[in-house]
């Protein structure tokens, strides 16, 4: 098959199952979307679905409509509508990159490659997908969906995370974007990989391409692509600190600038149990101390044991009202600030008086 035919097959497919009405996908003149709606939906798909994205992007956008209004914004608000979607970072660049191209480019998206592809958080597969959706310019795309489809096909062995394989398949990624329809074909092959083409089980009797397919010929779509020799998740553990003074509200510290939850305010931690009560005596002025549900929080990388203690009717000591850093909230308040979701799950079950015992 030629590359031409891979395009060929993959837009009729597309035209009657791939998805076409997805909330950053509606035109604003003929051929042209709106590349702020594209670029967040870009980023929000980052190692999390569309089903999942989708009621994060709509209240993201109802809070922010546009890039201005994204620059704009303090990043506690920035990392609220953010909140359960994970790995923050993203979050943080995409603020980031608003406000460079408010500063440095009329507050658009620029539309020179070199220039998205330079603004945080957005490298040379992102930068393609929104040249390709929002202004249908011919850049092709990599990411994981695109990654596995372009190994299947061409039976390309090796850690598609690797240099050389990598290398290798921009080449076909490259070779296979057609001239015409490129916001389709970009759609398309995104929608075969998250929607046939997948990790397990791929339903190749749906797939436009397993005719030519090698690793449906050979019968590896099980071995392919070739995944990452396995490593063991390491597991730590944490005692979060709920102090709840007599007015409901609870203390909250922000992160430091390093780690996964940096910048975003959380519990105070300890090692132990003999550590957070002390803690809990710097901060405030207490008496008992109740032990919630401990709970498990997985990151891409390790494992997080979570034994939440509770110290409730605790009085405020001066030290927090002179510490910026720390600050005692609402309920109310929770909803505006950017928590890490095991931290507003474990408030929410907290002032619901419900088990807290988060999932």
């Amino acid at each position: 098959m030629t590359n031409t035919d891979v395009a060929a097959r993959l837009l009729r497919w597309f035209d009657r199952h791939g998805r076409k009405d997805l909330p950053w996908q509606s035109e604003t003149s003929p051929g042209q979307r709106d590349a702020y709606r594209v670029w967040l939906s870009e980023v929000m798909l980052q190692q999390t679905q569309v089903a999942t994205v989708l009621a994060y992007f709509e209240r993201f956008v109802a809070a922010l409509p546009t890039l201005r209004d994204l620059a704009n914004a303090d990043e506690d608000t920035v990392l609220a509508l953010w909140s359960g979607l994970g790995y923050y970072r993203r979050a943080r660049f995409l603020h980031r990159a608003a406000q460079i191209c408010v500063a440095q480019h009329d507050s658009e998206l620029p539309r020179d490659f070199a220039a998205l592809a330079a603004l945080p958080g957005i490298g040379r597969s992102t930068a393609g997908a929104i040249l390709a959706q929002a202004h249908g310019l011919r850049f092709p795309i990599l990411d994981g969906n695109v990654k596995r489809v372009l190994t299947r096909y061409h039976g390309i062995h090796g850690d598609p995370g690797t240099g050389a394989v990598e290398r290798q398949l921009w080449l076909h990624a490259e070779a296979h974007t057609p001239v015409r329809r490129v916001a389709d074909y970009t759609q398309a092959i995104m929608d075969l990989g998250a929607t046939v083409c997948v990790r397990s089980n791929p339903r190749c009797d749906a797939c436009p391409l397993a005719g030519d397919c090698v690793a449906f010929r050979e019968g590896r779509t099980a071995q392919l692509p070739t995944r990452k020799a396995g490593k063991s998740v390491p597991t730590r553990a944490t005692v979060m600190l709920v102090l709840r003074d007599t007015r409901q509200r609870i203390l909250l510290e922000r992160r430091g600038p390093q780690g996964v939850w940096s910048g975003m305010w959380s519990l105070p931690e300890a090692a132990d149990a003999d550590g957070a009560w002390r803690i809990a005596q710097q901060l405030a002025r207490i008496d008992d101390a109740q032990a919630l549900a401990p709970f498990t929080h997985v990151f891409s990388h390790y494992r997080l044991n979570i034994e939440p203690l509770l110290f409730d009717q605790a009085t405020a000591r001066q030290r927090v009202a002179d510490d910026a850093q720390l600050r005692w909230c609402s309920t109310s308040d929770l909803d505006t600030l950017g928590l890490p979701a095991p931290v507003r799950k474990l408030l929410q079950r907290l002032v619901t008086d419900e088990p807290a015992h988060p999932v």
